[in-house]
């Protein structure tokens, strides 16, 4: 008798157990959380988690099946970042996310691209919320990639046109992390100033290892000998933070166009030194104006209360809501049916309505210019990092004005 209730009972929990995975749908979140960019990679989660918690609350997708996030630690390490894709893939997860280092999204997506060829029966889709290579959308895009985020060319195309209308910009200086992503912002950040400001002078032009420079003030002494009076940077991460923090000891007296500035403790670094003096471009900031923003602002610092961040990728919060669309579309959780539902998909964000891009899969949605003042409770009602300081819109892109041609010749399954 006790043998046939323990083989009883040992059934029941193997079937619980399928019914549960069959229930769930799980999202592996490949990111480094570990090593330099750990707390990038752990801000990212968090977003992931918000994200697909609202999802579930709102009854999940196809009828009741919920998200489940998986992290796995890829150290910003495209090798290592291809061992946890097999280590996913293998655990049967069939959707992968990453944002964090271009580099390592360019070694996932041919990773994915090799794997579904092999086995379409097991195909995974990636969900790219901050890796902005333009390659990726270009002549290396693949039907299984689909990037959230606006791209470098995009948000330099933007940010440039800005600074084209500061007539006081004399001199930039140009200094980003030494790989893909890095490289492709110098590259635009030259092409577009010569273009649309011929008299501005680039009085320097620096690329740096990627997160294993400790002290910056070997590069801000050459800036300020330089007398520039605009730095442009894609650094994120430690990388900006500590390049801010080491311009703000030595009394650097210049203006930062970055890509980054909202995250990652990047303004707990410069503080009051930043007023004024720190823009970027971004596709959300929390002070956009409207319901949304401020309700998903509240939302992450409920449930978040013991950290300093705060909420800034929507990318992860659009990728997650798309997902769940595309999945009710095609009435499946198969990958290559929510691909295909995916491509032309619009839906609503805080910023308004947003596109799913069906030739090359990047994301068209509005990008703004914003720079660091002290919170008023008004336009800037929301400070970051409990600074006491947020940013203020200075312009808004919309996203029609966004959209660049692309070389993607994409093979679909």
């Amino acid at each position: 008798m006790k043998t046939r209730y323990a083989l009883a009972l040992l059934m029941w929990m193997v079937m619980s157990s399928l019914a549960a995975a069959q229930d769930t749908i799980k999202i592996a979140f490949i990111e480094g959380l570990s090593g330099p960019f750990a707390n990038v990679g752990e801000i990212g989660l968090r977003h992931y988690q918000i994200a697909t918690e609202a999802v579930n609350a709102r009854g999940g997708v196809l009828g009741g099946m919920k998200f489940e996030v998986v992290p796995f630690d890829s150290k910003t390490n495209p090798q290592e970042a291809l061992l946890v894709l097999r280590q996913a893939i293998d655990q049967g997860i069939r959707y992968i996310a990453q944002g964090n280092g271009s580099s390592v999204a360019l070694a996932l997506a041919d990773g994915v691209a090799k794997h579904n060829a092999r086995n379409p029966e097991k195909s995974v889709v990636f969900l790219n919320y901050a890796a902005v290579d333009p390659a990726l959308t270009n002549d290396k895009c693949i039907f299984w990639h689909f990037r959230f985020d606006a791209d470098v060319d995009m948000k330099m195309q933007a940010l440039t046109n800005y600074m084209a209308t500061q007539k006081a910009i004399k001199k930039v200086y140009l200094i980003n992390q030494d790989y893909s992503f890095g490289q492709a912002v110098a590259k635009s950040a030259r092409a577009m100033l010569n273009a649309k400001r011929p008299d501005v002078e680039i009085v320097g032009d620096d690329l740096h290892p990627l997160g294993k420079v400790k002290d910056f003030s070997p590069y801000v002494a050459k800036i300020k000998a330089t007398g520039a009076d605009s730095v442009i940077t894609g650094n994120w991460g430690n990388d900006l933070a500590l390049l801010v923090k080491a311009g703000k000891d030595a009394g650097l007296k210049v203006d930062y166009y970055t890509y980054y500035a909202g995250a990652a403790s990047v303004i707990t670094a410069i503080g009051e030194a930043g007023v004024g003096h720190v823009k970027q471009v971004t596709t959300w900031h929390a002070n956009i104006g409207g319901k949304g923003a401020t309700e998903h602002t509240v939302a992450y610092r409920a449930r978040f209360p013991d950290v300093r961040d705060d909420l800034y990728f929507s990318s992860v919060r659009v990728s997650i809501d798309a997902l769940a669309l595309a999945m009710d579309k095609a009435k499946s959780a198969d990958p290559a049916k929510v691909g295909a539902a995916l491509e032309g998909l619009k839906l609503e964000d805080d910023s308004g309505e947003v596109t799913v891009r069906a030739d090359n899969h990047q994301l068209i949605q509005p990008l703004y210019i914003s720079t660091l003042v002290r919170a008023n409770g008004k336009d800037v009602k929301f400070d970051i990092e409990k600074t006491g300081l947020g940013f203020r819109t200075d312009a808004r892109i919309e996203g029609k004005d966004t959209v660049m041609a692309t070389t993607c010749k994409m093979q679909r399954p």
